[in-house]
């Protein structure tokens, strides 16, 4: 079974009344839609989070966020190939893999895309008060191109796509911060996952970022509600 969640943020308290109350088996899959902020810090404070999720019997599997580190720059990365595709991962912490851009992911029955990163809006609120900023928190124009490689190379067609932002057009304008000049946010990547939207034939697309839980067209935003990995889009 493959259940999918939101933005975390380091924490996974949540996660404990799920287990209880869905009883998860080994090899069952929990998606984390970006900033499960599972390294963020760099140093111990991260380590004792991973020691907390991966006591769980399933697996969490991590798109990139925007509050966090790329998994590629983790020291002592490693890669390996799980359901179909190319993750990171951290030989203490087997149970926690971070997915890379532009794979093709199979979770039960269903082929997954997955196109992690997004803009910080609050970039310079964290920058003035010394908080973690990570320069690389969008899709580079090389991970962009190896993302439209892998939609040529299955024909742009796919059942689900796994983000942590949305496409331009969907964005939940009602989420947006009071006191931030939208003219002054970088939108690039919201832009480019519009022709993402546009030119694949896809049946449902799950994101996070907007701290929301909602249902429009084919999307999914989710933020702290679990559900099971479906292709159900119900409009809310």
């Amino acid at each position: 079974m493959t259940y999918i969640t939101g933005d975390t943020h380091g924490n996974f308290s949540h996660f404990f009344q799920f287990a209880a109350r869905m009883q998860p088996r080994p090899g069952d899959v929990m998606i984390i839609l970006g900033d499960a902020a599972l390294n963020y810090f760099g140093d111990e404070r991260d380590r004792q989070k991973k020691y907390f999720v991966n006591q769980f019997p399933f697996d969490t599997f991590c798109v990139h966020g925007n509050h966090e580190m790329r998994p590629s720059d983790v020291p002592g990365i490693k890669t390996k190939e799980y359901h179909g595709g190319t993750v990171w991962y951290e030989e203490d912490f087997p149970k926690i893999c971070y997915a890379k851009d532009g794979e093709v992911y199979h979770f039960d029955r269903y082929s997954c895309l997955v196109i992690g990163g997004a803009y910080s809006v609050d970039k310079y609120i964290r920058l003035a008060r010394g908080y973690k900023w990570f320069d690389n928190e969008q899709p580079s124009p090389e991970i962009r191109q190896y993302v439209e490689q892998q939609l040529d190379a299955i024909g742009r067609k796919v059942d689900i796509i796994l983000s942590h932002t949305c496409p331009f057009k969907y964005e939940p304008i009602e989420t947006f911060i009071s006191g931030i000049d939208q003219t002054s946010v970088d939108s690039s990547t919201e832009e480019w996952l519009d022709t993402i939207e546009e030119s694949v034939d896809y049946k449902k697309w799950y994101c996070g970022h907007f701290h929301t839980s909602k249902k429009t067209h084919r999307l999914q935003f989710m933020f702290n509600d679990i559900d099971v990995l479906s292709l159900s889009c119900a409009n809310q």
